[in-house]
C-alpha cells in the first residue's frame, strides 16, 4: 500500500455535502439520522494538494452512498466519481485516496460500506458561492444549494456548525438543497433537505 511506502499527501479545498436528513443533519452531533437511514454524499474540490509528486490542485471528486441505517452501522453501497480532466497519474492518486488505504476521511468511510463501484470519470462543474454553491458530476450527481429560509417571513438564515471533531469538515455553512439528485446504482432525489459547504484540510496521518 502507498502508506507503507511512506507516500506523503495533503489536500486543501472546499467540500459540498448533502443528504436526506433535516437541516443541520443529526449525524454532525453524534445522533441518529432523521429518517433512520442515510442517503447522501460529498463533493470535494481541491484548491491545492499533492499525492507524492502528483499535483491534484484544481480537480474535483465525489462519493454518493446509501446506508440502510445510520452510517456507523455499515452495510452501505457507494459510488465514486473522479474529474475526467485528471491524467493517469492523478487518477491513480485519487483512486488511492478514495480507497481509504492511506487515511483521510475515506479511511473511516470505507469501513461503513460493503459495496463500492469502480470510480467513474466524468465532467465536473463546480461553482463555489457559500450557501449558493453547486456542483455537477456528469449525469450522475447534481447538487444546487441555497440558504435556508424562515418559514414565516421568508428571510434567509445563514447558520453554521463548528465541529472540532469533524472528520469531513470542522466549520460548515449550513444550507438547504435546492436540488440534490444522484443517478445510477446508487440513486435518490433529496432536494429540499440538508446541505452544507465548508473548507477541508486533510493530510497523511
Amino acid at each position: 500500500m502507498a502508506a507503507a511506502n511512506g507516500t506523503k499527501w495533503n489536500l486543501k479545498g472546499t467540500v459540498l455535502i448533502a443528504c436526506n436528513c433535516d437541516y443541520g443533519c443529526p449525524c454532525n452531533f453524534n445522533a441518529l439520522p432523521t429518517q433512520g437511514h442515510c442517503e447522501g454524499g460529498w463533493a470535494w474540490h481541491v484548491k491545492e494538494g499533492r499525492y507524492g509528486d502528483t499535483d491534484l490542485g484544481g480537480l474535483s471528486f465525489s462519493i454518493a452512498a446509501d446506508w440502510p441505517k445510520a452510517i456507523h452501522e455499515g452495510n452501505g453501497q457507494a459510488a465514486a466519481f473522479i474529474d475526467e480532466r485528471a491524467d493517469e497519474s492523478q487518477r491513480r492518486a485519487l483512486r488511492t485516496l478514495l480507497s481509504g488505504d492511506v487515511g483521510g476521511p475515506w479511511g473511516i468511510l470505507k469501513n461503513t460500506w460493503t459495496m463500492v463501484d469502480e470510480p467513474r470519470y466524468v465532467a465536473f462543474e463546480v461553482e463555489l458561492a457559500d450557501q449558493r454553491s453547486r456542483t455537477k458530476a456528469g449525469n450522475a450527481l447534481e447538487l444546487q444549494m441555497e440558504p435556508i429560509k424562515n418559514p414565516v417571513t421568508g428571510a434567509e438564515a445563514t447558520p453554521s456548525a463548528i465541529l472540532p471533531q469533524g472528520f469531513i469538515g470542522k466549520n460548515l455553512q449550513l444550507a438547504t438543497s435546492k436540488l440534490f439528485r444522484v443517478r445510477g446504482r446508487v440513486q435518490y432525489d433529496h432536494s429540499g433537505k440538508y446541505a452544507a459547504v465548508g473548507q477541508f484540510d486533510y493530510k497523511q496521518p
